[in-house]
């Protein structure tokens, strides 16, 4: 479609079941999010994992949504010549402003039915961390919700334990 002239390049799109759905913008507190959570990942899980922000992920059934983090297992090929699945995923991470009812009730399904094996939700309005694991065709059957003062840790990387204050980056108050 891009070559088509149908889409471009920076165009903020992402296919869900066949269909091309726009993507809600990116926001300053939601982009601050993202780029915390690449400072924290990338020094802690070093060669361990592959970090891949905001880039697809295959999943069945035309679906190849662009979470904003992935953790994927290493390989030497560094993704160049076959896409990213469902099995190479250690942790797949949606920073929510604006979209967390989509990104509840349309993308957490279709992770866990492609068997995802843990997802979080960060809820910046809420102030919240919501940890998925053990998927199943009808959800997952592990929901931890995490809020300041608390602290997440990857299944994958038990050892890694990141605080929810830091990853919410929420602006200095006034005076501080």
């Amino acid at each position: 479609m891009a070559e088509a002239g149908i889409l471009h390049e920076d165009d903020r799109v992402e296919l869900i079941e066949g269909e091309i759905v726009q993507m809600t913008p990116i926001g300053r507190r939601h982009a601050a999010c993202v780029a915390e959570l690449n400072r924290l990942l990338v020094p802690a899980v070093g060669q361990r994992a592959l970090l891949w922000p905001q880039n697809p992920i295959t999943l069945p059934d035309d679906t190849e949504p662009q979470p904003d983090i992935v953790l994927l297992r290493p390989r030497p090929d560094r993704y160049l010549e076959d896409d990213a699945h469902p099995a190479d995923v250690l942790l797949l991470v949606e920073v929510a402003d604006t979209s967390q009812r989509y990104d509840r009730m349309v993308k957490l399904p279709l992770y866990a039915r492609a068997g995802v094996p843990e997802v979080w939700i960060i809820d910046l309005p809420a102030e919240v961390i919501e940890t998925y694991r053990r998927p199943t065709a009808s959800g997952y059957a592990q929901v931890e919700r995490t809020g300041r003062g608390g602290a997440v840790a990857p299944a994958a990387f038990p050892d890694l334990a990141l605080s929810v204050d830091a990853i919410l980056v929420l602006p200095s108050s006034p005076g501080a």
